[in-house]
């Protein structure tokens, strides 16, 4: 137990100091007020006033309030619909701070990063019947199918444009009596024009050698074969076995591994949305709100059945007193309380359904879906949204999605049952003996 703690540990300070890793988890991070805000028109439009799918069907005064749907539509657009933007000019400004300092930096990484990743986005379009072209971007472009791209140019576009920046020779120095906005915005204009005409080259040089754009290689290459693997139950089970090993030995595994699980199951989210906002049935039932309903309520471990086992069949004062403080901060998804109150930390009986038992309810809501009884989640929720209210809302504000989480918190009930007898059984021996 302590050489994987040790193992462990020293990836999970591998993991907590790698810059791009943590650029993209910030970016994320950072992006999530405007995701649920986005979700919140997507569930105005299609579940509230709607008289086709939503609440209008059974309460037509509700459809008086229809003049607002542009609205939320546009709430919609402009943050789940355009993620690409968001998380490409959050990347880039994270890289910029982590390299330049956030003094230095200001908001200059992040612009250049949006800008590098326009120059290599297919902006000429024709449309069928038409003589010429117009100039935009392509919706999903915007959204989840640039998101790779973005990414990958936003972290090598800053680097590109930092390493610009740090040789003097390409600084354009002003006079003293410049103010420090102006001169700041001189001494970079060398390395952020290079760093544009480099990635516009490689974006046109890419397109002339392939006859696609540079986004398309990528989505192809890269965003389509790693969603593929990663939207799998062995691939989930891989994460999220890593995921709780780390949380074993005392490190928040959610965060050493959120990059991985943003990168992969972000765009997938993103996808459902998109078709349950055009009213089509959602394809990805392994997508990020899935793993968020199926393996992480209660918190890690889905230890809100840890909690509920102890209220239950527990007989030890002192587990019962933790799982009273615990209760209520379980509903809604934090769990530090039993985490480290128990401990579950390098805990060697109760250490084993908190590794395992995540991995069954993910296997059992992936079944469930599978078979229709749970409708594949395609809403953003926020994660502090206690059990049952979350998949009722992350399936689209569908009854089946909230009996699907019911059963899985009775299911990691019983997972963990055994081992607390077993391990108050310990407890009672260790007692005896001191």
């Amino acid at each position: 137990m302590d050489k994987m703690a040790d193992v462990l540990g020293r990836a999970g300070a591998w993991c907590g100091q790698n810059k791009y890793l943590s650029a993209i988890k910030n970016a994320f991070q950072n992006f999530m007020p405007l995701t649920i805000a986005g979700a919140i028109g997507v569930l105005w439009c299609n579940v509230l006033v709607n008289e086709s799918t939503g609440l209008g069907m059974f309460f037509k005064p509700i459809m008086a309030l229809d003049f607002l749907n542009p609205a939320f539509q546009a709430v919609n657009f402009c943050t789940i619909s355009c993620i690409t933007v968001g998380i490409t000019l959050g990347i880039a400004q994270e890289i910029g701070i982590w390299n330049m300092g956030a003094e230095k930096a200001g908001y200059i990484p992040g612009l250049v990063g949006l800008a590098a990743w326009l120059s290599v986005t297919n902006t000429s379009h024709m449309v069928e019947g038409a003589k010429d072209a117009f100039t935009g971007i392509a919706g999903n472009e915007l959204g989840a199918t640039g998101l790779f791209t973005g990414m990958i140019i936003g972290i090598l576009s800053v680097e590109l444009f930092c390493f610009f920046e740090k040789q003097d020779a390409l600084k354009i120095k002003m006079p003293e009596q410049v103010p420090p906005g102006v001169a700041r915005a001189f001494e970079v204009l060398v390395p952020a024009t290079l760093t544009l005409i480099i990635t516009a080259c490689i974006g046109s040089a890419c397109y002339n050698l392939t006859g696609l754009y540079l986004n398309d290689v990528i989505k192809n290459g890269i965003q389509g074969p790693l969603g593929a693997v990663g939207a799998t139950i062995p691939g989930v089970m891989i994460i999220y076995l890593v995921i709780m090993l780390f949380w074993l030995v005392g490190i928040h595994g959610n965060n050493m591994l959120s990059a991985v699980k943003e990168a992969l199951f972000t765009p997938l989210a993103l996808e459902n949305v998109e078709a349950f906002n055009k009213g089509e049935t959602p394809k990805n039932i392994i997508n990020m709100y899935f793993l968020q309903m199926c393996g992480e309520f209660g918190g890690s471990g889905v230890t809100i059945g840890l909690v509920i086992a102890i209220m239950i069949f527990g007989k030890r004062e002192d587990n019962k007193a933790i799982a009273s403080l615990s209760l209520v901060p379980g509903l809604f998804n934090i769990n530090e309380t039993v985490t480290f109150g128990i401990p579950m930390v390098l805990n060697p009986i109760l250490g084993i359904p908190f590794v395992f038992a995540c991995l069954v309810t993910i296997l059992v809501g992936y079944v469930l879906t599978v078979i229709g009884f749970c409708p594949v989640a395609c809403l953003t929720v926020p994660w502090t949204t206690p059990p049952i209210v979350f998949g009722f809302l992350a399936t689209g504000a569908n009854i089946m999605g909230a009996v699907t989480q019911a059963i899985l918190i009775v299911v990691s009930t019983v997972i963990y049952v055994p081992f607390l007898i077993a391990y108050e059984k310990y407890q009672n021996k260790q007692a005896a003996e001191a």
